[in-house]
């Protein structure tokens, strides 16, 4: 139905990638194994934290928030991918459209906040860490991954409220992978102005101000270690620091770009493939990098599976002493 030219769309066609059927095959094959891995390691690293009271510390608890993030953070985008791969007709209800819009961002800003958070942890660990215990307390750790989630619904609120009120001019077809802030201004023609202010203003302010918060705490921390440490401890330090600055500088490098830019408004072809960096490689980055590579995490798993194995061999054990008494 129409109205002044004003169309009430009840769905939306994902354009997706412009490929064949087998490169589109291939991609489902790729994209599911990072989702598959992704799911594995963050799960993994939430069980070995709970399992180990060595990893009730701080770090480890905002780690394995962290972790929890990521699943459901890659969850609201890449499945929806995986079966556009497969179809002919990838469309989406606005409902849904809408729904996908408000979790993605949730999550998305949720992530910033706690990776300013875990770097101002590693701040007062190495800057000030006769007082880390005090500073750093189990109430005031809970408080703060508790906020993140809490502050990031309420802006994501705020955005979403003038992205509802929208209207389309009869175009349905979206020029992304997801339901993304500047597609949807793209093919919308009333409302977009307050939709804008709104989202770049958050966005500047949510993105830039917890990364210039973890590039401060990275650089005292630098400091720190350069004044203070010896030369082997400088190695572990820079290998460290190496790794975390590479997976900042890969999500804020790509997030900057499509939501900071005085551009950012206007959608480019390029977006979709810078979209992927930040929606789908970084959830699966992250625990390879801040957990898996750390040595407290990795001794973990390798106790527990130690564990594991002692288990079944002892039950194996039982069984055949049962088998002999039996017999």
């Amino acid at each position: 139905m129409e109205t002044d030219n004003i169309t009430i769309v009840n769905e939306f066609i994902l354009q997706g990638f412009p490929l064949g059927h087998q490169e589109k095959s291939v991609l489902f094959v790729v994209f599911l194994l990072i989702y598959l891995l992704s799911i594995t390691t963050n799960v993994l690293i939430i069980s070995i934290v709970r399992a180990n009271r060595r990893l009730h510390k701080p770090m480890y608890f905002f780690l394995s928030n962290f972790s929890f993030l990521e699943i459901w953070y890659i969850s609201v985008t890449v499945p929806k991918m995986l079966v556009d791969f497969l179809s002919s007709r990838k469309t989406i209800s606005a409902v849904g459209c809408l729904t996908q819009f408000y979790f993605f961002f949730f999550f998305g800003s949720t992530e910033n906040f706690l990776l300013a958070i875990m770097s101002f942890d590693r701040y007062i660990a190495i800057c000030n860490p006769l007082r880390y215990l005090i500073i750093m307390s189990d109430t005031f750790c809970k408080v703060l991954a508790a906020g993140a989630w809490i502050v990031s619904a309420i802006a994501m609120v705020i955005v979403i409220i003038p992205v509802t009120r929208l209207s389309f001019c009869g175009s349905q077809e979206i020029d992304h992978v997801f339901c993304d802030f500047s597609p949807l201004v793209k093919i919308s023609c009333h409302g977009a102005k307050l939709s804008e202010i709104i989202f770049f203003f958050l966005a500047g302010l949510v993105i830039l101000g917890c990364f210039t918060l973890i590039m401060a705490s990275y650089v005292h921390i630098m400091i720190t270690v350069l004044a203070t440490s010896s030369a082997s401890e400088l190695r572990n330090a820079l290998t460290t620091c190496t790794s975390h600055f590479l997976v900042v500088f890969i999500y804020y490098g790509t997030v900057i770009f499509m939501y900071v830019r005085p551009s950012a408004t206007r959608s480019f072809h390029g977006d979709k493939v810078v979209s992927v960096f930040y929606s789908a490689l970084t959830p699966l980055l992250n625990p390879l990098i801040y957990s898996l590579r750390n040595k407290e995490v990795k001794e973990a798993i390798r106790r527990t599976f130690r564990i594991s194995v002692h288990s079944i061999h002892k039950g194996n054990s039982v069984q055949k002493l049962s088998c002999i008494s039996f017999h």
